[in-house]
């Protein structure tokens, strides 16, 4: 195919701030995980696609293939769809309380 031009499950995109290797990171309803360090505006490859531990709000319990989102505020993985946007599901049970959760991105833009 000559429009072919890649996989897409590693992308490159301008970080919306300063992020972190490892972070859970949005651009516009681009979600993924940052690769590498990278500051505001500098290119950052994310990961978009297979299973992560991640951040999550810390007073909630998941189940397996429950649905999971990124929190708007905090950007932390969260079960509360309201306002947040889907990022995939939980790959394995997480207590309440707990820091992290264990995340399967599913890589599709919403």
């Amino acid at each position: 195919m000559k429009n072919f031009i890649q996989p897409g499950e590693h992308v490159t995109v301008p970080a919306p701030a300063d992020v972190t290797s490892g972070a859970l990171v949005m651009v516009g309803a681009i979600v993924g995980v940052a690769q590498h360090d990278a500051a505001s505006g500098e290119d950052v490859v994310l990961v978009r696609r297979g299973v992560f531990t991640l951040p999550k709000t810390s007073a909630q319990a998941w189940t397996v293939g429950q649905k999971l989102y990124r929190d708007a505020t905090t950007g932390a993985a969260t079960t509360t769809a309201s306002g947040n946007t889907i990022i995939g599901a939980a790959y394995a049970a997480a207590a309440n309380p707990s820091d992290t959760g264990t995340v399967l991105l599913d890589g599709a833009v919403r």
